[in-house]
């Protein structure tokens, strides 16, 4: 057959249901094979957007998303998509374009090394050179993507490439079983909690696999343990549960770590040093550290466990409770208990503060009250990240999609787009801030392209907040951070969509619950005010 349909076969055979991007000349065998398929593509305008779509895809089902550009400005515009999944940990498979490598007769027009380019943003990163070995280097790929820990590959077609006959076929998906932590390591972490006076267990991104929320959710209600999370582990556990302490947004001096710092032993659950710090731990810290994940913890300034359990999470997990029993229970937990509902009353003040623009802190508790429990809100990344990660209970994994790992702007909206496919049954919301947003506007284009029902807000403030907030804070000068901004409610109805403006906050939660409940793109404007910012972000507890 076609190497460009041996290809898309091996695709099909991963299972792939969709691949998002902007394809250029050197892709027209790989289209054609694509139209004779039963994979979808998602033709969008940007390819950023493609990769942000596809890692958000991966995200979501643990299953690789794959996105196509062409080759030269095409491959280069999904770098920080790349970094972006890479860093996330969400498989995702970018495919990109080249001249014909044999003999072409264009010199070096668009052409750079981009196998070389990709390969430090990438679990691997190839060239296929031969039609017959499409299979392997699929399986191959899909196979580095999805294996924890999950991350970006690439494969480069060269156009002469696509276009040959090949005798080879896709290769059979084949599984593997995780390997499970040594029992010495599992009977010592048991030993270390049985031990502690005051142990808290911590849950990061890694845990946010189906099987170990659900082992989570076992040990905690088992143990008695109390528990935190970071920004990427948020609804592994359902935060409505009474021994739920808070999410570390903040690295330090934050009510939460005040919390954290009556722990003897932290139990850390699924975080690697990619994502922003939840805890630091000193060298004369007398704090006792587990480090439970599919690999050993990467050693920095801050991260020193004095215990790795390594294998697969949720085995580790159900063994160590197994062990622990009742364990919990007989402990006296009174401090956290206590510090439980200082943090709880801190992120309920001012929640019915309804001046005008809105305040952060109103804004997150109607944006709760709206969305149903499996509803997913997509986050951009600005000041109002935080808000919502120390603010907004997630219900359910996966539910509050946000990036404490590249951290890019761009993200937000096409990560909403990805997520309405993937869930077309629930409610989606994209919160933006007007920065953010405008980075991958175009793709509200696609959004109507596909007819989708999709919430979008975006949150005016004319400025890059979240640096605003650190110039002040460092005493900068107010310099450079300042812009203009659309009419965003006529910007909607340009491409389409439905265009609303709040001018009022008594008008916010019914104009959510209407436009979460009517058809179509609906983009919202929301004055934001965040002067809020130093007073509740950049205060200690006693403060």
């Amino acid at each position: 057959m076609k190497a460009s349909d041996l290809f898309i076969q091996s695709l099909e055979q991963e299972g792939v249901r969709f691949i998002f991007g902007v394809p250029g000349e050197e892709n027209l065998d790989l289209l054609e094979s694509i139209s004779k398929s039963r994979i979808r593509l998602i033709l969008t305008r940007h390819e950023q957007a493609a990769g942000f779509m596809a890692a958000t895809y991966g995200r979501l089902t643990g299953k690789v998303g794959v996105c196509l550009a062409t080759l030269g400005p095409g491959a280069t515009n999904l770098v920080t998509a790349a970094a972006h999944a890479q860093l996330g940990g969400m498989p995702m498979l970018m495919i990109t374009g080249q001249k014909p490598i044999k003999r072409h007769n264009q010199g070096q027009f668009q052409i750079i090394d981009v196998v070389d380019m990709m390969r430090p943003l990438t679990r691997f990163s190839r060239q296929i050179v031969h039609g017959d070995t499409i299979p392997v280097l699929v399986r191959e790929a899909v196979r580095r993507a999805e294996e924890e820990r999950p991350g970006a590959v690439h494969l480069e077609l060269p156009e002469d490439i696509a276009q040959e006959t090949c005798t080879a076929r896709p290769l059979p998906v084949s599984g593997a079983r995780r390997p499970q932590a040594d029992e010495k390591s599992i009977q010592k972490a048991v030993d270390m909690i049985r031990t502690a006076k005051q142990p808290l267990v911590l849950i990061g991104a890694g845990a946010n696999r189906n099987r170990t929320c659900r082992e989570l959710r076992g040990l905690i209600d088992l143990t008695g343990l109390y528990f935190f999370n970071t920004q990427m582990g948020k609804g592994v556990v359902d935060e409505r549960h009474p021994r739920y302490l808070g999410c570390a947004a903040l690295s330090d001096s934050d009510y939460l770590h005040a919390a954290i710092s009556q722990a003897d032993l932290i139990l850390n659950v699924g975080h690697d040093v990619i994502e922003k710090p939840p805890f630091f731990m000193r060298p004369d810290d007398t704090r006792q550290v587990i480090h439970v994940n599919h690999f050993s913890a990467q050693v920095d300034e801050v991260y020193f466990p004095q215990l790795n359990v390594v294998g697969d999470i949720a085995d580790s997990v159900r063994r160590i409770g197994a062990e622990l029993e009742q364990t919990g229970s007989r402990r006296n937990f009174a401090a956290f208990e206590q510090a439980r509902l200082k943090v709880a009353s801190h992120l309920q003040e001012k929640s019915g503060d309804d001046r005008f623009p809105l305040i952060p802190q109103y804004l997150v508790s109607q944006v709760r009250q709206v969305m149903p429990d499996d509803g997913i809100l997509t986050l951009d990344n600005g000041i109002y990240k935080i808000w919502f990660a120390r603010h907004y209970p997630a219900h359910a994994s996966n539910t509050l999609l946000l990036d404490n790992a590249l951290a890019t702007m761009g993200a937000g909206f096409p990560s909403a787009i990805a997520a309405r496919l993937v869930h077309p049954e629930r409610k989606i919301m994209a919160v933006c801030g007007d920065g953010g947003f405008m980075m991958n506007s175009q793709e509200l284009e696609t959004a109507v392209r596909l007819q989708l029902d999709l919430v979008v807000v975006i949150l005016k403030d004319n400025g890059y907040g979240m640096i605003k907030w650190k110039q002040q804070a460092m005493h900068f000068h107010n310099f450079g951070l300042d812009y203009g901004n659309p009419d965003f409610v006529q910007y909607a109805q340009a491409y389409g969509a439905n265009g609303h403006r709040v001018e009022a906050s008594g008008e916010l939660a019914t104009l959510l619950s209407h436009c979460l409940n009517t058809s179509g793109i609906h983009m919202i404007e929301v004055p934001i005010d965040y002067s809020e910012n130093n007073r509740v972000l950049t205060r200690g507890p006693d403060s």
